[in-house]
């Protein structure tokens, strides 16, 4: 196909054109809010509001939970996506990569005893090489399987 002007490369860039006004025009305005959900929740931060009046978090923000669960970091159709930090009244926190409200990617997690785990993460689980460090400081590395651990090592400090 060629455009009236005679070559296919005016025609690519008409129809970018057109499709980057067609994006600019549908594209979802960010905005900066700060709400109190019914259920007690606090979120500050981004959100969009899509043609059909819906408001999802989407951007960086921060979402507080009655009872002392904190999420710092990014969102993604209301859902935690990217990298975020998520505290727990407990003493847990969990720092890295999330999708779709999931521990997903590369993160620490630490435990209450102040125990962590750093290294991979599949959907909620941990999995693929990382380290486990004990309470008493001991560090012990190889590849995890969300609950097993066959081929661990400890790594004395000499």
């Amino acid at each position: 196909m060629v455009c009236s002007q005679g070559n296919l490369a005016s025609l690519c860039d008409s129809c970018c054109k057109i499709m980057e006004t067609a994006k600019a025009e549908w594209a979802p305005k960010v905005h900066h809010i700060s709400f109190v959900f019914p259920n007690g929740d606090t979120f500050e931060g981004e959100c969009t509001q899509s043609t059909t009046e819906v408001i999802e978090k989407n951007g960086k923000g921060v979402n507080n939970t009655p009872d002392g669960v904190t999420y710092t970091g990014f969102w993604r159709n209301g859902k935690m996506n990217g990298f975020g930090k998520l505290t727990h009244p407990s003493g847990a926190v969990y720092e890295g990569e999330f999708i779709d409200n999931m521990f997903h990617g590369i993160g620490t997690y630490t435990f209450p005893s102040g125990a962590k785990y750093i290294g991979g993460f599949h959907k909620n689980k941990i999995m693929g090489k990382g380290e486990y460090v004990d309470a008493s400081n001991l560090h012990w590395k190889g590849s995890f399987y969300n609950k097993a651990a066959p081929e661990l090592k400890l790594k004395l400090k000499m």
